[in-house]
């Protein structure tokens, strides 16, 4: 436990001290493709063993401002914006020192972060985890809102300009409480500090999810895992591979079987495991919502009214497919903003959402007398153990609810994106080497239109299977919707344009 320490301002380095790593590599890659372009970052790879050499001869400013230019010439400054607040968050938690941290933030005065790297690139995070009042980073130089690559005055935040830019901000007289620093390092700065704090790397532990400032739920980017020199290497590598096995993946599910697709889709290295409903299992329309009973005890001419509505939490593009694969028979989906691209390549039928309630509900009602229906309320995917508030709209329409706790995962690419390409999503999730789902086909309940309801409303009933799901997969559910994930990271309402 660290005492809380009233009134102390500290100061600190981001790189090396806040994160675990020295190496600032992965962030200006993570720029230069989310903000760039896939060109962009393979030249950025390609000059890597030039950063690694100008660093092993203690030219390390060299090696930032080259990786500055490679990667942030000719862009927006918007986008690079855009990427600090909505990809590179996630990387930061994820290398942030355990114990540095709980020294930092048990620090209640002023809180001043420096770092080599562009304060567009930093402030973000800073700002919003870790309630940074003075961001300290290299300014760029730019021309009618496109970044040249270039340094500007007073050049990069280390030595002399770090020192400089402190005192402006400092003025006459002033002290920095606690400076925090690593021991191998001798910071300038730290003469602005009445006191030191030196964290050892020895002991350095990255930060838990439980003990981030504030919970990571959304963000946005392709690559899963932190994109390193050897990591961007083994996905570029992969990436030519990736691509023929997507596409043959994406045949498998439109023109085999189920019986056999499945099991062509697992010799690809794809694993599809899944808990399947009893078959005994029925919804009795007289009775209360969440309830089963025989068949014996229903009403004859009320059966087989209204098919079965399946109900998903929404992990990526191809939920349905794989709900559909797994039941081995065709089903139908309805969705709300995707491509058309998507909609042709789907190898089930889908069927698009207006967001008109009685519009939207009245087509349901229809589809679910022919066919069985998919529907995840949560109108977006997630990304993290979370799940987003569910639209009531299916509890109203449907007579039988399976809810269906999904997970996915994948080793290199997300099949998710807010400001990427959305009909790219499936082709990046089947390019990973072995994405994995997994589904668990939970206990029916009975809808609103079921007689004998007892009351319960349609958002009762939404909430209900939200924490069925949530408790599955251990999943925390949330009340957060689809509008508030594309404003986050965005800045619009998420509608895809025809």
């Amino acid at each position: 436990m660290y005492k809380v320490m009233k009134n102390l301002s500290v100061l600190t380095k981001l790189e090396g001290t806040l994160l675990i790593s020295k190496s600032t590599f992965p962030f200006f890659m993570l720029v230069a493709l989310e903000a760039g372009s896939p060109l962009r970052a393979l030249v950025l790879l390609l000059v890597s063993p030039l950063f690694w050499f100008l660093e092993s001869i203690y030219l390390e400013n060299a090696s930032v401002r080259l990786m500055i230019f490679i990667s942030l010439v000719g862009l927006k400054i918007s986008d690079v914006k855009a990427v600090a607040k909505a990809v590179l968050p996630r990387f930061f938690l994820e290398d942030i020192q355990e114990n540095t941290y709980k020294v930092f933030s048990s620090c209640e005065g002023k809180k001043y972060v420096s770092s080599s790297l562009p304060r567009v690139m930093i402030e973000p995070f800073l700002r919003e985890y870790l309630s940074s009042d003075f961001v300290i980073g290299t300014e760029l130089k730019t021309l009618s809102g496109f970044s040249l690559g270039l340094v500007a005055s007073p050049g990069l935040m280390t030595g002399a300009s770090q020192y400089e830019t402190i005192s402006k901000i400092l003025g006459d007289d002033k002290k920095i409480g606690l400076w925090l620093g690593n021991e191998r390092e001798t910071e300038s700065s730290m003469f602005f500090c009445q006191d030191q704090y030196v964290v050892t790397a020895d002991s350095a532990t990255c930060l838990q999810r439980k003990d981030y400032p504030k919970p990571l739920i959304f963000h946005d980017g392709r690559l899963v895992a932190r994109p390193t020199p050897l990591d961007s290497l083994a996905v570029s590598l992969w990436l030519p591979l990736g691509i023929l096995l997507a596409v043959f993946r994406l045949m498998i599910g439109r023109i085999m079987p189920y019986n056999y697709g499945l099991m062509v889709a697992a010799t690809t290295g794809m694993k599809i495991r899944a808990k399947l409903p009893s078959e005994e299992s029925h919804i009795c329309k007289k009775h209360v919502p969440y309830s089963r009973c025989t068949r014996e005890s229903c009403d004859p001419g009320q059966l087989g009214a209204l098919n079965t509505l399946y109900v998903c939490s929404h992990r990526t593009l191809i939920d349905p497919v794989i709900v559909s694969s797994t039941l081995k028979r065709s089903v139908m989906a309805v969705t709300y903003s995707i491509s058309k691209i998507s909609e042709i390549l789907a190898p089930i039928r889908t069927v698009r959402l207006s967001r008109d309630r009685v519009k939207d509900g009245e087509m349901m009602r229809t589809l679910l007398r022919k066919s069985e229906l998919v529907v995840c309320p949560e109108g977006t995917t997630c990304r993290e153990p979370y799940l987003l508030r569910f639209s009531p709209l299916f509890s109203e329409i449907a007579e039988s609810i399976v809810p269906v706790a999904v997970s996915a995962k994948g080793s290199m690419f997300y099949g998710t994106t807010v400001r990427g390409y959305k009909w790219l999503d499936s082709f990046f999730f089947l390019m990973n080497p072995i994405p994995h789902y997994h589904l668990q086909f939970l206990e029916k309940i009975s809808g609103v239109p079921s007689c004998g309801n007892s009351g319960r409303s349609s958002y009762e009933i939404a909430n209900h299977v939200q924490k069925m799901i949530g408790q599955a997969l251990g999943f925390e559910c949330t009340n957060l919707t689809r509008r508030e994930k594309y404003r986050i990271l965005a800045g619009n309402d998420g509608v895809c344009s025809e």
